[in-house]
């Protein structure tokens, strides 16, 4: 989550909402990719922290499934974000933040555990949740 932070932290350097993310390999040791909040970056709507550190991922293993995976992210996913997840087969979703506007991981919504779909990861949430959430109220409080 440490990582993950770091990664928040550099996308409010430029300007964007301080989410991180970063995918892990099976093993749960070696980071397969990094990704932050790039949508005031890239103009791009989905360049949300999660979506872009699964392509980043992607690219890396040179495949779309991401099985054995974990992604660690500092902000609960939206449900754009947990589609993303269900659809890369991520085993594992951990967070920080609980979101309780657009959270689609167990607070406002559960997509990622909807048992109608065909991939439910695992969801741990409230890793260094009060430093998570902390970045986001300085960075909404100085807006």
């Amino acid at each position: 989550m440490r990582l993950a932070l770091a990664e928040a932290e550099r996308a409010a350097l430029g300007g964007d909402v301080p989410v991180g993310a970063v995918v892990l390999s099976p093993d749960g040791t070696t980071v397969l990719a990094t990704g932050h909040n790039e949508r005031e970056a890239t103009g791009d709507p989905t360049a949300h922290a999660e979506v872009v550190a699964i392509r980043r991922a992607a690219a890396e293993l040179g495949e779309w499934r991401l099985t054995g995976c974990t992604l660690v992210v500092t902000l609960e996913p939206c449900t754009m974000c947990a589609g993303a997840l269900v659809q890369s087969r991520v085993d594992r979703v951990v967070y920080g933040a609980r979101d309780e506007k657009a959270g689609a991981a167990g607070s406002l919504w559960d997509v990622v555990r909807d048992r109608r779909l065909n991939h439910r990861p695992e969801v741990i949430e409230g890793v260094l949740a009060a430093e998570c959430a902390q970045l986001l109220t300085e960075f909404f409080r100085d807006r």
